[in-house]
């Protein structure tokens, strides 16, 4: 079964064209930030705090998912650097730069974003316990990019008997094959995780490091959700993706770190008396 999406990636409005995606990560941004507000102003905590907090974070974001962009697509900066001698203007110039610079990655702008929040925290170490207030809006975010991409038709899916045609995808490789809706299967995971987050943030479970259980969850979904990517621009190292490679590193740091908080607190010895007391 599939659908034909005959749908347009952009529309034009008095003479200037709008991209869905750019939308979408603007009412993705807006939406944080009234999270972060929410759940600030909730707990008795400086709202103008968070949005702070919030803001700094984005920029670390950006800079991160541009710099791993360029490094996944590092063909196209040395197809700048063999071609130097044609940049004479500054027009061309800003093309190149758009052309190296002109994406981002997500695990990129993740990193970017969470050694943004280290920095800002050892020199602000009130700003801590926004940690467990932000890293919920992490999937929220990232739910509606992930929806920006389907109706973009980037970061589509493999071919498949089951999902959509796309016509007017920005990517022409993407165009006219059936293929399986992995932008939406993201979103729905990600919707997932925003409850899960938010739910051990209400139970104070691992207070200031939810983060990990984020990592260690969203890891291990990504590892296998890229078995259903068709793009393969983003690099393969071992037959396996970029950001297969990345998830398994993120999984097994983190699963590390959980384990090492939770027999910290005791956790784990409790259960070993328990199950010793039962027997």
């Amino acid at each position: 079964m599939f659908y034909n999406l005959n749908m347009f990636p952009f529309f034009t409005i008095i003479d200037r064209t709008i991209g869905i995606y750019q939308i979408m990560i603007i009412a993705g941004f807006l939406i944080v930030g009234a999270y972060v507000t929410h759940i600030c102003k909730k707990n008795g905590y400086d709202e103008n705090d968070g949005i702070i907090f919030l803001l700094i974070i984005s920029i670390g974001v950006l800079v991160g998912g541009s710099i791993l962009y360029s490094i996944v697509n590092y063909h196209i900066l040395i197809k700048v650097i063999e071609n130097i001698h044609v940049i004479n203007s500054f027009g061309i110039l800003l093309n190149a730069v758009s052309l190296i610079w002109g994406g981002s990655v997500f695990y990129g702008g993740l990193f970017g974003g969470i050694l943004t929040a280290i920095i800002i925290i050892k020199k602000r170490p009130k700003y801590i316990y926004l940690l467990d207030i932000v890293t919920p809006a992490i999937p929220l975010f990232h739910f509606f990019g992930r929806i920006g991409c389907f109706f973009a038709g980037c970061c589509f899916g493999i071919e498949s008997s089951f999902g959509f045609t796309f016509s007017h995808s920005i990517i022409d490789e993407a165009n006219g094959v059936n293929r399986f809706p992995v932008q939406l299967l993201e979103a729905l995971v990600n919707l997932l995780l925003l409850f899960i987050m938010d739910f051990l943030r209400k139970k104070n479970f691992l207070k200031q490091n939810t983060i990990y259980i984020y990592l260690l969850f969203y890891s291990f979904a990504r590892f296998f959700i890229e078995f259903l990517r068709g793009d393969e621009y983003r690099g393969f190292i071992f037959s396996l993706s970029t950001s297969q490679i990345i998830s398994v590193f993120i999984f097994f740091l983190a699963a590390s770190k959980i384990y090492r908080l939770i027999r910290h607190d005791g956790f784990i010895k409790s259960l070993s008396k328990q199950r010793i007391a039962s027997k």
